[in-house]
């Protein structure tokens, strides 16, 4: 490709690699644009936020196609990942240290399974207190790390597919946990970390999310993504 299919627009699909966070990505791509075709300037723009402990499809836009950008944002994703049953943390995930364990012996596969149903369709949720959403210009996330308690409103969010593919228990000395794995196909705005935690709560323990790809955005697969170091080798030959 060159300089001018760039400007003129693409959209990229990128695996991006856990620990990265998308607005990282979105900066490693167009500065390798920019240097591999000497462009001063170019806009790059990604259709949906990962968390840096996610991992998965990032569509990423170049010039014109950043206009675009809205209009994937709004297609259906699908996620993949884990729910460890038993124990929370106050970021819903492993961003932060458990801080409540809870009893899982009353919770059979079938419960499981059965709970799953009173996620599909549409349903309110919370989203994370460490999340980037703005309250009063200021990060949800920045007022958690500084430990002070905010409102937070409840968001109407749809769930099309909530599957359970496989459950494996974990005993401890101290624990008693359920590894859950899932795949959850859902709306704009769904926050799969609260999905956990809500989950939790509904099989009478807790919950956290472990584990998070991305698979699909829209019509785009994370099959045919690339991933960052791949996309710049290509980007130099």
């Amino acid at each position: 490709m060159t300089a001018e299919d760039y400007l003129n627009g693409q959209v990229l699909l990128i695996d991006k690699p856990l620990q990265w966070t998308s607005f990282q990505a979105v900066n490693k791509l167009r500065w390798e644009i920019r240097r591999a075709f000497n462009i001063k300037k170019i806009k790059v723009g990604h259709a949906g936020t990962l968390d840096p402990l996610a991992t998965g499809l990032l569509v990423i836009c170049t010039g014109k196609k950043t206009k675009e950008i809205n209009t994937f944002q709004a297609q259906i994703k699908e996620y993949t990942g884990t729910f460890v049953i038993g124990s929370t943390t106050p970021s819903f995930d492993l961003e932060t240290d458990i801080n409540e364990t809870f009893s899982t012996e009353h919770i059979s596969e079938e419960l499981i399974h059965q709970t799953t149903k009173h996620f599909i369709g549409d349903i309110e949720q919370y989203p994370p207190v460490f999340s980037a959403i703005k309250k009063d210009g200021k990060r949800l996330y920045e007022f958690a790390r500084e430990g002070k308690d905010v409102e937070i409103k409840p968001r109407t969010v749809s769930i099309s597919t909530f599957e359970i593919t496989n459950i494996t228990h974990t005993n401890t000395p101290t624990t008693n946990s359920i590894h859950v794995e899932f795949k959850v196909v859902c709306s704009k705005g769904t926050y799969i970390r609260s999905l956990a935690n809500d989950f939790g709560k509904a099989l009478n323990s807790g919950a956290h999310l472990s584990v998070l790809r991305r698979t699909k955005i829209g019509n785009f697969n994370v099959i045919n993504a690339v991933s960052i170091e791949d996309f710049i080798n290509n980007l130099n030959n």
